[in-house]
């Protein structure tokens, strides 16, 4: 199959097409990123992987400067062996993670609110130590994952 780049008046009609069905860009001027940016007060657990998941939502949504919502993160993670060798030994483990959030606004209506999930996964085939910084990766990377679906969630469903 052969590719053709678009001309411009495709592009052109793509454009007022998007623009005359009320598409607004979410990062564009009246988007909702630019709504929601600062106007976040965070309450994540008070855990490393809730410190992690505020320090992302924070990158994303900018730090609190003039609040007008707030959004509540619980967070669920687990640990489940998933290779073990004949000695019984457990070679590698994962993480599943689930995060339910609502945002409200300072007038207490819920304005979004959903779960997310993912997973990560270690390997314990090294030593201890090895084994325990692995894991406090995988759980690093499970909160920024967990906060980056928080964020598309409410950028695409937040009016």
């Amino acid at each position: 199959m052969l590719w053709h780049k678009p001309n411009r008046r495709s592009v052109l009609v793509g454009a007022l097409a998007l623009g005359g069905c009320g598409f607004v860009p979410v990062y564009g001027t009246n988007g909702t990123a630019n709504a929601l940016n600062g106007a976040i007060r965070f309450q994540t657990p008070l855990t490393v992987a809730g410190s992690r998941l505020r320090s992302q939502l924070e990158d994303r949504l900018g730090a609190t400067t003039a609040p007008q919502f707030t959004l509540t993160v619980t967070l669920d993670i687990q640990r489940d062996s998933v290779a073990i060798t004949e000695d019984g030994d457990i070679t590698r483990f994962t993480l599943p993670g689930i995060a339910i959030f609502a945002l409200r606004s300072d007038a207490g209506d819920t304005v979004a609110q959903g779960t997310v999930s993912s997973f990560t996964s270690y390997s314990a085939t090294g030593t201890t130590v090895a084994t325990q910084v692995a894991e406090e990766d995988a759980e690093a990377r499970l909160a920024v994952i967990l906060a980056d679906r928080i964020v598309t969630r409410l950028l695409a469903t937040t009016p």
